[in-house]
């Protein structure tokens, strides 16, 4: 599967999402960024996806809107056992972040690939016990 919007490319692999913004994140964006919010949470719920991926090597801002559609989409990530990561992220964006401590919560990833591997070495990390993961790439 793969859908493109004005805001965000989605894409599907195995059980994971990968949500690709198209350009900058702004507050202006507001309507915008919140109805394809909605679309990618919803597609949350029919099963079929746990994971998520958030892309940013198109992008090099997001503001406050975008802040909590992440917090809301790991929240249901978190309901269905999956894991979340984010890639290609700007010094901006990775700056936004760390201001907002929310750098330690998901990996950030250099490249799409070593986020779907974070994801994928997350949930075999499940299945045994284990202390605490470290959410570097």
């Amino acid at each position: 599967m793969t859908a493109a919007t004005k805001v965000f490319q989605l894409e599907s692999e195995d059980q994971s999402l990968i949500v690709t913004a198209q350009a900058d994140l702004h507050e202006l964006d507001y309507k915008e960024i919140e109805a394809e919010a909605e679309d990618i949470l919803s597609l949350l719920g029919d099963g079929t996806i746990k994971n998520v991926v958030l892309d940013f090597h198109k992008t090099d801002y997001y503001g406050s809107t975008a802040l909590g559609f992440f917090v809301r989409l790991w929240k249901r990530v978190k309901e269905r056992n999956g894991h979340m990561a984010f890639c290609g992220v700007s010094d901006r964006e990775r700056e936004i972040l760390e201001v907002t401590n929310l750098a330690g919560i998901w990996p950030i990833c250099s490249s799409r690939h070593e986020a779907i591997k974070a994801i994928q070495l997350h949930n075999d990390l499940d299945r045994v016990p284990h202390g605490d993961l470290d959410n570097q790439c």
